[in-house]
C-alpha cells in the first residue's frame, strides 16, 4: 500500500511540474509573437496571441488546483514543499507574462494601421529577442533543475534595464523632433515598457528556482538602474 501511495505522489509531482513547464513554453511563445506582431505588423498574428492567452490562464489553474491537491493529500516534506509551492509562484509569473504579451499584441493592433517608426522597431526586436532569451534560460533552468543558469540570468537582470532606457530616451527624441510621431511613439513606449516587465518576471523566476533548488533566498539587491517611469495597464510584478 505504501508503495502505490509514494508511486501516485511521485506521478502527481511529476504532472505538476510538466504542467509548469508547458505554461512556461506558451509563454515564451506569447512573447516571442507579440513580438513579432510589432515588428511584422502581423494583425493576424496578434489576434490569434490574444486568444490564446485564455489558455494560459487555463493552465495556471490547472497548476493551482494540482498543487493544493498535492500538498493537502500527501503533506510533502521541506525539498517537495518547496518544489509544490514553487509551481504556484512560477505559474503567476508565467500567467503575467502572458498578459503582458497580449498588452504588446493589442499596441500592435492600433501601430499596424500607422506609419511604421523603423529604426525604434528595430530596437523593440532586439529588446524582445534579449527578453524571451532570459524567459527561455530560466525555463530550461527549472526543466534541467540546474541553479546556476538561472543566478546567470539574475546577475544579468540590469542588461534588459539598459535596453528600455536607450529606448525611451530615443523615443523621447523623437516624439519631440517629429510631433507627427507622438502617437505611435507612445505606444511602442509602452510596448518597451512591457518587455521591460516581462524581464522583471524572468528575474523572478529565476529568485524562486534559487529557493526551491536550495532552500534559500537571494539577498542583495538586484543589479538594476534607475527607470523612468511609464504607468502600464493593469501592472503589477
Amino acid at each position: 500500500m505504501e508503495g502505490r501511495v509514494t508511486r501516485s505522489y511521485q506521478a502527481e509531482l511529476r504532472q505538476l511540474v510538466a504542467e509548469v513547464i508547458r505554461m512556461g513554453g506558451l509563454a515564451e511563445a506569447q512573447v516571442v509573437d507579440a513580438v513579432d506582431a510589432v515588428v511584422r505588423r502581423d494583425v493576424p498574428l496578434a489576434q490569434a496571441l490574444i486568444v490564446r492567452d485564455l489558455r494560459l490562464d487555463t493552465l495556471q489553474s490547472e497548476v493551482e488546483r494540482r498543487a493544493i491537491s498535492l500538498i493537502s493529500n500527501h503533506h510533502p516534506g521541506e525539498a517537495d514543499l518547496r518544489r509544490a509551492i514553487s509551481t504556484l509562484k512560477l505559474a503567476m509569473n508565467l500567467e503575467r507574462c502572458g498578459d503582458l504579451a497580449r498588452n504588446i499584441a493589442k499596441r500592435s493592433l492600433v501601430l499596424s494601421a500607422g506609419e511604421p517608426l523603423l529604426p525604434l522597431t528595430g530596437a523593440i526586436e532586439r529588446m524582445g529577442r534579449l527578453v524571451s532569451s532570459r524567459l527561455r534560460e530560466v525555463l530550461d533552468a527549472y526543466a534541467a533543475g540546474d541553479v546556476e543558469p538561472a543566478l546567470d540570468v539574475w546577475r544579468r537582470d540590469g542588461e534588459v534595464d539598459e535596453h528600455y532606457e536607450s529606448l525611451f530616451r530615443e523615443l523621447l527624441v523623437l516624439m519631440t523632433n517629429h510631433p507627427g510621431s507622438v502617437a505611435a511613439g507612445a505606444h511602442l513606449l509602452f510596448v518597451a515598457k512591457n518587455l521591460e516587465r516581462i524581464g522583471d518576471h524572468a528575474t523572478n523566476i529565476a529568485e524562486i528556482l534559487h529557493f526551491q533548488m536550495t532552500g534559500q533566498e537571494l539577498t542583495g539587491e538586484r543589479p538594476k538602474l534607475s527607470l523612468p517611469s511609464v504607468e502600464l495597464e493593469g501592472s503589477a510584478s
